[in-house]
């Protein structure tokens, strides 16, 4: 295996720990780190892809988004949360930047946006197929 193979690897397994976690955890969201741990065990083991997308936490949490479906509105506004909670944190830090103020202001926006025009809502009892 490849030093690049092995990040990837080792980086898939970082996000399916705190994705783990974050589907417990309220304030924490499973979806991005899910996300990306799909996407490094794809580009480095076919076998580890495999089993991860035939696990209960990716088929609960990413697998109808992944598929084109979209999220169901407890996802979408839990998202939504804590990205601004963690995006005002990082705002009130930046005081003395303003540049780095508005990029942030910016990536916030984009972020709404998205996830209230971009991304499908799913019926709760089309999600537990």
């Amino acid at each position: 295996m490849n030093i690049k193979k092995f990040l990837y690897v080792i980086l898939g397994c970082i996000g399916v720990g705190i994705g783990a976690v974050g589907a417990v955890v309220p304030m924490l969201p499973a979806f991005p780190f899910l996300l990306l741990a799909a996407y490094c065990f794809a580009r480095s083991s076919e076998k580890l892809h495999n089993w991860f997308i035939n696990t209960k936490l990716y088929k609960d949490n990413l697998e109808s988004y992944v598929e084109g479906r979209g999220m169901t509105r407890k996802t979408k506004i839990r998202i939504m949360i804590t990205v601004t909670v963690l995006m005002s944190i990082g705002f009130a830090m930046m005081g003395a930047v303003p540049v780095g103020r508005m990029v942030l202001a910016g990536v916030w926006m984009f972020h709404i946006l998205y996830f209230m025009f971009g991304v499908k809502i799913l019926k709760e009892e089309q999600s537990v197929e």
